[in-house]
């Protein structure tokens, strides 16, 4: 074994020329495999990261039937809540909000508004929007204040110092109106909730809608998305599931996780496409060795060396070829996917203003998942060790004598 494992060492580079294309041909497959798939699922995990970081969360707890409809009259005491959670270290996660909608105006100018009443410091941890202020301070508890998302108050040509009116629909109908001084202005990375987002204090929102100390949404602080499962078990187990519904980020957004199924499914697809262009070519590099070394091969037999010995020979150097290859093309493809990592790909006119539609920043990362490197470097590999298996077929039909007089 020793001996034959020599052998196809020193056949690889005994054609340099024939074994440098033959990698480089692996070595690009790898490549693009990889730039797919790396942009793919950077693209949709920016585009979800988004979404639930900047503002939906994992996990939300509504009264039942809130989703449907987002009247402030679907409120509920959070105190009970937090009190039926079997699970102390989950109750601790839970994030209460007020969340309606606000005719907002300054001066001359007014525009419809999204309002969420938070309590600052829990908020802080869960979205961190305290990381996002661009002028001003964050809001502290108990602020009488608010927050204003920079392009609404851009439209308002309001700034920090200035005080905004709010005029709404409260709980049962009441007239709910205040002003509120603006502490501070903050960017959101979604164009859409950069239009219309004003943060209030959660004491400050109750008392604007007339809540009496109830609210619209709690948000469960989850900061790992492998444990969602078992966390939306237990609080569906802990809660009557009549009275309340528990929703993930999927569920919450149905449009955009459809989105991502189709294009999944179209880059899996062009991978597809790739792997068999690859492929062919791939085993044309094969067929081109196989027929030059018809002569070798035919005297290696005729020496006495055994079918199996000689199909062990073959294998191992192909083997040795994809193994060359796919780690070349692990090499050649980390930087290029780190640099577009840290330097997403801007989209401009119609892709962008699609972007836009969810709520997304439109921008293209590349992701570093150490798993996509993996993944396509073995799905080559193993293409590979399927195309090696006819060159086995061919040397045990071999013959000695006519490989020799050809």
């Amino acid at each position: 074994m020793r001996q034959i494992l020599k052998l196809a060492t020193r056949n690889i580079w005994r054609n340099r020329r024939r074994t440098l294309i033959t990698a480089a041909s692996i070595l690009f497959a790898v490549l693009f495999a990889v730039a797919i798939s790396s942009i793919s699922k950077g693209t949709w995990d920016h585009m979800i990261d988004s979404v639930v970081h900047y503002h939906f969360g994992y996990i939300q707890i509504h009264k039942k039937g809130y989703w449907d409809d987002k009247t402030i009259d679907n409120v509920f005491d959070p105190t009970s809540v937090a009190a039926l959670v079997n699970d102390q270290a989950l109750a601790s996660q839970l994030v209460p909000r007020i969340e309606s909608f606000a005719l907002s105006s300054f001066e001359q100018a007014t525009k419809g508004a999204l309002i969420i009443g938070i309590d600052p410091e829990k908020e802080a941890h869960l979205t961190r929007p305290d990381t996002r202020i661009t002028e001003g301070d964050y809001l502290e508890p108990k602020d009488d204040g608010v927050l204003v998302a920079e392009g609404l108050a851009t439209y308002l040509s309001a700034s920090v110092g200035d005080t905004l009116v709010l005029i709404s629909q409260g709980y049962h109908g009441i007239n709910a109106a205040g002003k509120f001084p603006i502490r501070g202005l903050v960017h959101f990375g979604s164009p859409d909730l950069n239009k219309q987002l004003i943060y209030l204090g959660l004491e400050q929102a109750k008392w604007f809608y007339g809540t009496e100390g109830q609210i619209t949404t709690i948000v469960v602080d989850v900061e790992d998305a492998d444990e969602l499962p078992a966390v939306i078990s237990t609080l569906r187990a802990s809660l009557d599931t009549s009275l309340y519904e528990v929703m993930d980020y999927k569920e919450m957004m149905p449009d955009l996780m459809q989105a991502r199924e189709v294009d999944t499914a179209s880059s899996d697809i062009i991978l597809l496409v790739l792997y068999f262009i690859i492929g062919f070519g791939i085993f044309g590099t094969i067929l081109m060795m196989l027929k030059e070394r018809e002569y070798e091969f035919g005297i290696l037999k005729a020496i006495g060396m055994g079918t199996v010995k000689l199909n062990i020979m073959l294998w191992l150097e192909i083997i040795f070829l994809g193994i060359i290859g796919c780690l070349a093309g692990i090499l050649v493809s980390l930087p290029i996917v780190f640099y577009f990592h840290q330097n997403p790909i801007e989209l401009s006119g119609a892709m962008a203003e699609a972007y836009e539609k969810f709520g997304v920043q439109a921008l293209l990362p590349a992701s570093t998942d150490i798993s996509i490197f993996l993944k396509q470097a073995l799905v080559v590999f193993l293409m590979i060790t399927v195309l090696s298996i006819y060159p086995m077929f061919k040397l045990a039909k071999l013959k000695p004598v006519e490989a020799m007089r050809d």
